[in-house]
């Protein structure tokens, strides 16, 4: 019963990775904006930081992020099974393409049709990179240390660039990392110290007023005695 519950969306997930592998020109990275549109806006099956997140882990680590996000979504929507279809779904196409096209390589290479074709997938491609890096943009915490880290990243890159350097998307990655744990622990710091400083001056508060109430109870207790003596010297009277 199990199984025959999972098969629909066992087969919904098969068919959107299958898709996404088949229309999606210039690597993992054009891959996003289709991701996101499929499984956030459409069927809702992850939440917009939950797939910040995904992006962040499937860049960082080893292996192509679009086989790395097709394995994480797969897993968080059928498991294991789950995982496997969506990553066989998404390499698919491409094996299936590169493969037909092997064949044949040289006479499809001479074709004029194609070289045009191409050139203009290269532009698509470029608008889908564009497009995924707004939406992930948009989609950060508007924060000094994201905006921080943003500017950094964009002047290194620019800079990089114009020179003609060659430098990793690893390193970027991370060497924000290690400027977002030190951010962290900085912060878990100052919340420590500032924790410290209120139950130091809560402590020195309560203090005076314990203080002055135990002067008041020993008021209160002085006069207790001296009632109880006009009292009988009333009876007496």
């Amino acid at each position: 019963m199990g199984m025959k519950r999972k098969l629909p969306k066992l087969l919904s997930l098969f068919l959107s990775f299958l898709k996404i592998g088949a229309f999606t020109f210039g690597g993992g990275y054009a891959m996003i904006a289709l991701l996101e549109n499929e499984f956030v806006s459409r069927k809702k099956w992850m939440e917009k930081d939950e797939f910040l997140d995904m992006l962040g882990v499937a860049e960082s680590t080893p292996g192509p992020i679009a086989v790395n996000t097709a394995t994480y979504i797969g897993y968080k929507v059928a498991g294991v099974l789950g995982a496997a279809l969506a990553t066989l779904a998404v390499c698919l196409p491409a094996f299936t393409i590169i493969f037909v096209i092997s064949l044949f390589f040289d006479k499809f290479l001479s074709l004029k049709y194609v070289g045009y074709a191409f050139r203009g997938i290269q532009v698509a491609v470029v608008y889908l990179i564009a497009s995924a890096g707004i939406k992930v943009f948009k989609g950060l915490k508007k924060n000094a240390l994201s905006m921080i880290l943003c500017a950094l990243v964009l002047a290194c890159f620019i800079t990089l660039s114009l020179f003609a350097v060659s430098f990793s998307s690893i390193f970027y990655i991370l060497i924000c990392g290690m400027m977002g744990l030190s951010a962290y622990f900085f912060g878990v710091m100052r919340a420590r110290k500032r924790a410290q400083k209120q139950e130091i001056s809560a402590s020195e508060n309560k203090t005076p007023c314990d203080g002055a109430t135990s002067d008041s109870a020993e008021d209160h207790n002085e006069q207790e005695p001296s009632s109880e003596k006009e009292g009988q010297g009333r009876d007496e009277q």
